[in-house]
């Protein structure tokens, strides 16, 4: 095959033309030879073109049969979305790999190039790694996390203080829907050193806080019984249940669709020990604070996206209830007492004699009023 670099050596060996004539037979050359080297490569640029777009459409094919083959599969069996995605992504880089190689091994100059850096693999590797570091290192996370699956696709997560659901996760980044439809794009090399909070893993169910203060002339048994009255009243509460648990068969926590009789696997978690008994709404009195009297509720709910908006219901509807029951919730106050006061309550007070008491005289004016309407000079006496 002969390369570009040979056509540019053999126009360059034309010389450039001085007339119009010239002009014309130097077009002509130019034309003459760029022909004579597109007929002399012309199998094997069609070999190039060929096997391009049969690369694409192997992807492709690939892609969606994997695709395909993944939802009438999961239909039966449930597979976990995650896995496959990561298998897909590295099937069709694959793919696109190989089709490269065909190409550059069938170009000869090309191939003369890759044996040559082959032959200095070692230098080229450490090159290539430095300059690709930040890439290798999200790919080297992305397999990490398919294999040891700290989070799914589909789990809920909160993480650099964002919580959100798992959309994709692919070679280089993970996308996260957060709760206000921003899409969180994260490279795998930093969610993999990041503290995940995974609020769907095995067990879904989650303990709520809700902070209430009252003031301290309340009532706290009325406020207890307030809170909790109208916790129960809102519809996400859970009920009060108690999972069977054993050492040799665990509880688990049977979705609806389980319940009414279709078995869904990924959606089955095991109960901890510690847990079994759940639903219970409890009040406690977390701290006597400067101005308030500080009342937690602990209410539980089914999964992590119902507790945020339930919450805000019931904070509401608890502040409803205690306006009309009477129970203040303080504002902020202070009591502020200076340093002077606290010296004259700390000083003894001692009795009054005749000796300490001294009268002191203002100085007299040049004319001292008596009344409106009489006044004596001092100097006439009149």
């Amino acid at each position: 095959m002969e390369t570009p670099d040979t056509l540019n050596t053999t126009l360059d060996s034309i010389e450039t033309p001085a007339s119009f004539a010239e002009n014309i037979s130097y077009l002509d050359r130019i034309l003459e030879h760029a022909f004579t080297w597109f007929s002399n490569n012309f199998s094997m640029l069609v070999f190039i073109l060929l096997v391009g777009m049969g690369t694409i459409l192997v992807a492709r094919t690939i892609n969606n049969v994997t695709e395909s083959y993944f939802k009438r599969v999961n239909s039966r069996l449930h597979m976990d979305i995650t896995t496959f995605r990561m298998v897909r992504h590295i099937a069709v880089a694959a793919v696109y790999f190989i089709g490269l190689v065909v190409i550059i091994f069938n170009i000869p100059s090309l191939a003369s190039l890759s044996v040559a850096l082959l032959s200095g693999a070692g230098l080229a590797g450490i090159v290539i790694g430095f300059a690709a570091q930040n890439t290798l290192s999200n790919i080297i996370a992305g397999i990490s996390l398919a294999l040891f699956q700290p989070f799914r696709v589909g789990d809920r997560l909160t993480i650099m203080n964002e919580f959100g659901k798992v959309t994709d996760l692919n070679l280089r980044h993970t996308v996260i829907l957060t709760w206000d439809n921003r899409r969180l794009i994260i490279p795998n090399s930093v969610i993999s050193s990041e503290a995940i909070v995974n609020w769907t893993i095995e067990d879904p169910a989650v303990i709520w806080p809700l902070d209430v203060g009252i003031s301290y002339d309340s009532d706290i048994s009325l406020a207890k019984k307030i809170m909790i009255e109208e916790a129960r009243k809102h519809p996400k509460v859970m009920s009060p249940q108690t999972l069977e648990y054993s050492v040799v068969r665990p509880g688990i926590l049977k979705s609806d669709t389980f319940a009414n009789g279709f078995m869904n696997p990924s959606v089955l978690h095991t109960v901890d020990p510690d847990f079994r008994e759940r639903g219970q709404v409890k009040v406690y009195v977390t701290e006597l604070g400067d101005f308030a009297v500080n009342l937690r509720m602990q209410v539980w709910f089914k999964d992590r996206s119902d507790a945020y908006g339930s919450g805000c219901e019931i904070r509401e509807a608890i502040k409803k209830r205690f306006d009309s029951e009477g129970i203040e919730i303080p504002y902020p106050y202070r009591t502020v007492v200076y340093k002077t006061d606290i010296q004259k309550e700390k000083a003894p007070e001692k009795p009054t004699s005749s000796e300490d008491i001294k009268v002191e005289y203002a100085p007299i004016n040049r004319l001292t009023y008596i009344d409106d309407k009489t006044c004596i000079d001092d100097e006439t006496g009149q």
